[in-house]
């Protein structure tokens, strides 16, 4: 049967999902490695050594009892680590900050790439026979974008499928949840490593054409270098946090059994009661799970909902939630965009559907509807409905800075080039008039930097357990680029005060800064010329 496949892994568990022309789509049961209500994959592994290509899977890795036992062998939580910079951003909070915990879990004997590649290989392999995917759609998270996106360029090609398809995971939330096209959205995706609130104005409407994904490979034929020309879903704004459903587990863990390490069966057993809190059929107010702790008795772990939303209060969920929601909805007003201008909130992620979340969604966004019917699913089933052709426009999380001369002040400044939030591909170059700054200057020296967040949050461990902290706010500061691009020859040197190059900045598809030059007193060109990535 020929259809499109979907996958969308995620650092707890991994959706796919299936699509035949002209039928509805569904998820896909891969015995025995899915798990049940709904059907998904944890996203488990387990290796016997270093360079087992045949690892246990999923269910495989629970059912075996092997999520109590510590060591390389356990590979999780590895995906909010594929496609992170390690020089700095949200993603690379948890690596960075966390020490052996969930850094050391989700390299184990493999790193996270490779364990993301294994896993992604033996679920194609685990597909069933009478299946013949024709498309691969695949997802990829707003913040590690770029990085993710190479990653899975380079993993595709080893599976045999004539078309691979990407796009962005709010885009897919969005357009799974039934939301039409053109439609502005806040989505809310708690994910299992990391949080992320994205607002998101999905192409089309008013008789434009539907966002489509991206189109990675066709026909069996590389697209890297193809320079085609595709349309555009743009992110307005967007905030992060490398954290997510697995610290709360944790956070539920410590809080129940306070003298025993927060993991294995004691953190599957926390996820449990988080679940049992969090669903919408019947509100219960506690929950009970048995946990037996290796050869020791069984016990009884109850949790009560007023228990698990103090927890939750007390480490800073709601204090860090209304921070990221801040500065998503700033990044709205330099739109022009309200609140209530959106069409839609939608919540994504297991972690979305806790009764707390839900209030804290509905107070804050009071007025604009909330849709969150299928939040575990919705990311797979709206990546089916996506079609290749369309190449996601995302935002600057840090931005450039151009170093200059003020004349009057007689010191240097920063003059802020692109600022965080500038969406890329620039539509149009930013220009720049500059004078020379001394008598019989040869040369224009380009010193660029990035600006540092003013404040934010950051996800620490002590004691092996995640806790959330705020830097302060202070004096914006901007970090010069580790790599000064060739200064730009004046010939002859021109007199200090007189207008000399007109600089055009443009941020390019690959997110690099580029610059053309042009000497006013001569008209020469110099450019284009790659300056180098921004982020």
């Amino acid at each position: 049967m020929p259809g499109t496949l979907a996958i969308d892994l995620g650092s707890s568990t991994t959706v796919v999902a299936w699509q035949q022309s002209g039928e509805p789509a569904r998820l896909l049961d891969l015995p025995p490695y899915s798990v049940a209500s709904p059907c998904v994959v944890p996203s488990l592994l387990w290796l016997s050594g270093p360079g087992d290509s045949r690892p246990l899977i999923g269910r495989q890795v629970i059912e075996a009892g092997l999520l109590e036992r510590q060591g390389p062998a356990l590979c999780r939580d590895f995906k909010r680590l594929i496609g992170a910079d390690p020089a700095g951003g949200a993603a690379s909070d948890a690596a960075g900050s966390s020490g052996t915990n969930a850094a050391g879990e989700a390299r184990g004997w493999l790193g996270p790439e490779a364990a993301g590649a294994l896993l992604l290989q033996r679920l194609w392999q685990a597909l069933p026979a009478d299946l013949q995917p024709e498309r691969l759609v695949l997802t990829a998270p707003i913040e590690t974008y770029r990085g993710y996106r190479a990653w899975l360029q380079q993993v595709s090609r080893d599976l045999p499928v004539a078309d691979v398809a990407l796009v962005d995971e709010p885009t897919a939330a969005a357009i799974g949840a039934g939301l039409p096209p053109g439609s502005r959205v806040l989505v809310v995706d708690l994910g299992g490593g990391t949080i992320d609130l994205s607002l998101v104005a999905l192409e089309g409407g008013e008789g434009r054409a539907a966002p489509i994904a991206q189109l990675l490979r066709f026909a069996g034929r590389d697209l890297e270098r193809s320079g085609q020309a595709l349309r555009t879903a743009r992110v307005i704004a967007k905030a992060g946090l490398a954290l997510g459903g697995r610290d709360i587990d944790r956070w539920i863990a410590a809080h129940l059994v306070p003298d025993h390490p927060p993991g294995g069966s004691l953190l599957q057993a926390a996820e449990r009661l988080k679940w049992d809190l969090s669903a919408t059929a019947d509100e219960r107010e506690e929950a009970l799970q048995i946990w037996a702790p290796g050869d020791q008795p069984p016990r009884e772990l109850r949790l009560s909902r007023q228990q698990l939303e103090a927890l939750l209060v007390s480490h800073g969920l709601v204090e860090q939630l209304n921070a990221l929601l801040e500065s998503v909805l700033a990044g709205a007003r330099r739109e022009g965009l309200a609140l209530s201008a959106m069409d839609a909130v939608l919540p994504v992620g297991g972690s979305s559907r806790m009764p707390l979340i839900r209030r804290w969604l509905q107070e804050r966004c009071a007025g604009v509807p909330l849709r969150g019917e299928r939040p575990v699913e919705a990311v797979a089933l709206g990546a089916l409905a996506l079609t290749p052709g369309v190449r996601v426009r995302d935002v600057l999380a840090r931005g450039v800075s151009l170093r200059c001369w003020d004349q009057r002040s007689g010191s240097h400044h920063w003059h802020p080039l692109f600022v965080a939030g500038q969406s890329w591909p620039t539509e149009a170059p930013l220009e720049l008039v500059l004078a020379c700054s001394r008598h019989d200057q040869t040369e224009l020296e380009l010193v660029l930097g990035e600006p540092l967040p003013e404040e934010r949050g950051e996800v620490i461990f002590e004691a092996g357990l995640p806790l959330l902290r705020r830097r302060p706010a202070g004096a914006a500061r901007v970090e010069p680029w580790s790599l000064a691009p060739p200064a730009l020859p004046l010939a002859p040197g021109g007199p200090i005060g007189t207008d000399r190059l007109r600089l055009r900045f443009a941020i390019n598809g690959e997110g690099i800064l580029m610059l053309e030059a042009e000497d006013l007193l001569d008209g020469r060109h110099h450019g284009p010329q790659a300056l180098g990535p921004v982020r």
